[in-house]
């Protein structure tokens, strides 16, 4: 057998990673209590307009390939809701639809990157980030935040980095907002000054706001077409979070503005989505509809999220009366990252408790290394409370049993 490519190493997903090991155990009868994906649907059905949508869009036929781009209804609606949430104009020429945003970031990789080329990725940050970076030859600069606090990017630190020899010429920066692990929501200020810094030094920015409607009382959103007004930037969204929509496999790259570099990337962008022919159709018109159907989602939406607000701050107080552990409470999203006082425990590191936590307790937690944030794990707190309950009062007695 011929040796593989290098780069068929780096693709991972450490989010799955013990997938394999929980299958084996459920179907060898043990319970397994699995809050390491973030899937909404498991929890919260996919509302049942966009699902008969969905059956209309089968039933009218539209099981085809579409544009490449993606269907024209789908990139008006998108660009409408820009226009209503944001004030923003971005025309549906400049809206690629793509496989989720997972896709969207393979193919930004794919356009920006040559070997030994450097991106600057916020940290922590989503386990994509990076592995789609490496496979396309290039290698990460993190922009670290305080995450155990709560704060954002370390403004001062991340600009002695682009100073350095090594980040100059680093050709895009990517965060998510809200933050998947952290919850974190970026505020204007710090979002403005992202912005000025990447457009100083010639980094185009990549936003990718999955969550922008998964946001708790109090808290204000901001999206980056609000603050990056003239200055190169992509905006990733899509159906899975906020539309409760995961399996439909629908994101989408909206770069608003109309300079040579953004025009650049979107002729890019067709054309590697033409490579692939087209998103699913059906999902598609399902999407359109849905957006465009405000009402209805404003409605499913508000009652969503006050139950994942309502979950996550639980959790949040569980967490917290730990002797081993320590969260901030999130302000989006559905995550609770908790940093784990190692020094207590009899453990190497995250990976460890990962694998004992699973085969001990059954409990599948994400381990915080995938995330950069070695020493933790990041707990999905989408179940109810009960089980939420159950789950990290058996992670509490797994620290207790293997303490020092």
């Amino acid at each position: 057998m011929r040796a593989l490519s290098r780069r068929s190493m780096m693709a991972d997903n450490p989010i799955e990673e013990e997938g394999d090991l929980a299958e084996q155990l459920a179907r060898s009868g043990h319970k397994v209590l699995s809050l390491n994906r973030g899937d909404p649907t498991a929890y919260f059905p996919t509302p049942s307009y966009l699902l008969r949508e969905f059956v209309s869009a089968i039933k009218k036929g539209y099981t085809g390939y579409s544009y490449p781009t993606g269907i024209i209804e789908l990139r008006e609606a998108i660009s409408a809701r820009y226009k209503r949430a944001y004030k923003a104009d971005v025309t549906p020429d400049k809206i690629t639809v793509t496989q989720g945003v997972s896709e969207a970031i393979t193919f930004l990789n794919s356009i920006f990157i040559n070997q030994g080329d450097h991106a600057v990725i916020a940290r922590p940050y989503y386990p994509l980030y990076v592995p789609a970076l490496r496979v396309s030859g290039g290698s990460p600069i993190f922009a670290d935040s305080d995450w155990e606090s709560g704060a954002g990017i370390d403004m001062d630190s991340l600009r002695r980095k682009l100073n350095s020899s090594r980040a100059r010429g680093a050709k895009y920066m990517l965060f998510s907002n809200p933050s998947n692990p952290t919850g974190t929501v970026m505020g204007r200020k710090v979002l403005e000054e992202l912005a000025n810094l990447c457009n100083d030094n010639d980094i185009f920015l990549i936003s990718d706001e999955i969550y922008d409607e998964i946001v708790y009382r109090g808290v204000k959103f901001t999206s980056v077409c609000e603050v990056a007004r003239g200055i190169p930037h992509a905006i990733l969204s899509g159906a899975s979070k906020s539309f409760d929509a995961t399996g439909f496999r629908i994101g989408y790259a909206a770069l608003p503005e109309d300079d040579a570099w953004s025009e650049a990337v979107r002729d890019r962008l067709e054309a590697f989505a033409r490579m692939r022919l087209s998103s699913s159709t059906p999902a598609q018109y399902a999407f359109a509809k849905a957006i465009s159907n405000v009402a209805e989602h404003r409605k499913s939406l508000s009652r969503m999220v006050a139950q994942m607000e309502d979950r996550a701050r639980f959790a949040h107080g569980l967490v917290n009366k730990s002797r081993y552990m320590h969260a901030s409470m999130p302000k989006g999203a559905f995550y609770i990252l908790a940093k784990i006082f190692m020094e207590k425990l009899d453990f190497r590191d995250d990976k460890d408790i990962e694998k004992g936590l699973l085969l001990e307790e059954g409990i599948q937690v994400a381990r915080g290394s995938g995330f950069g944030a070695p020493g933790s794990m990041r707990i999905v707190a989408l179940a109810p409370k009960d089980i939420l309950g159950l789950a990290i009062r058996k992670i509490d007695k797994f620290f207790e049993k293997h303490s020092k």
